[in-house]
């Protein structure tokens, strides 16, 4: 499966038809128009998707390929903008029907995977919420011991270094509570935010003639 954008710098304007005055000032302040725009050039639409996956077209999964390329265009677009897909078809390759579901379908796929990451975050914090009481309690525990160590033996410089290990025990054990609270959601946060701008982006179909169709090159 082969999944490719056409070059921005020429196809995102050509293909858009006669543009008013208006739209192309506004198309030339936004930087040609495809600051927001996936294109995506397929020979046939069941390249966009998983051809062994058993649910009915507008459930079906993407194919890997198509969404790590869809994926890897969204994260290199701004933010603060809509996002557009444009998949561009051989003429007749598709039915009606289909091209009309087939947004549709992009956008359930991709409001799926949000659900899905925020799972994710959920029982990370779920986890990290379970660590954090984990590491409270072994550093209390560590803390008392010191504390006993301190009333009960002479300081002598064994006791000190036990006393002194048990302190670092009981902080290292709020390590990973603190490394998921503080780090390990912002990637997820960050992918789920993508996945939300692309389930709710507009997806448009345009057809081009077949390579059957087209006429033969000139031989230089």
């Amino acid at each position: 499966m082969k999944v490719h954008t056409l070059p921005k710098t020429k196809n995102c304007r050509k293909n858009v038809g006669v543009l008013s005055p208006a739209r192309l000032l506004r198309e030339v302040l936004m930087g040609g128009g495809c600051n927001n725009r996936i294109e995506i050039n397929l020979d046939n639409v069941s390249q966009l998707f998983e051809t062994l996956d058993p649910y009915p077209f507008r459930e079906r999964d993407l194919s890997k390929d198509a969404e790590e390329y869809i994926v890897d265009s969204a994260r290199e677009l701004p933010r603060d903008v809509a996002l557009e897909m444009v998949i561009y078809l051989p003429k007749g390759s598709v039915d009606e029907d289909a091209a009309h579901s087939l947004g549709a379908s992009v956008s359930t796929y991709f409001a799926h995977r949000t659900q899905a990451v925020g799972r994710q975050m959920r029982e990370l914090f779920r986890v990290g919420r379970r660590a954090i009481l984990v590491g409270l309690s072994i550093l209390g525990l560590c803390l008392v011991a010191v504390q006993a160590f301190t009333v009960l033996l002479p300081s002598t410089g064994i006791v000190r270094f036990v006393e002194e290990g048990l302190v670092i025990v009981g902080w290292v054990a709020l390590w990973r509570p603190l490394e998921i609270f503080l780090y390990d959601w912002w990637p997820l946060a960050r992918e789920r935010q993508l996945y939300r701008r692309l389930s709710q982006a507009t997806v448009g179909i345009r057809y081009h003639k077949a390579p059957a169709d087209l006429p033969p090159q000139a031989d230089e």
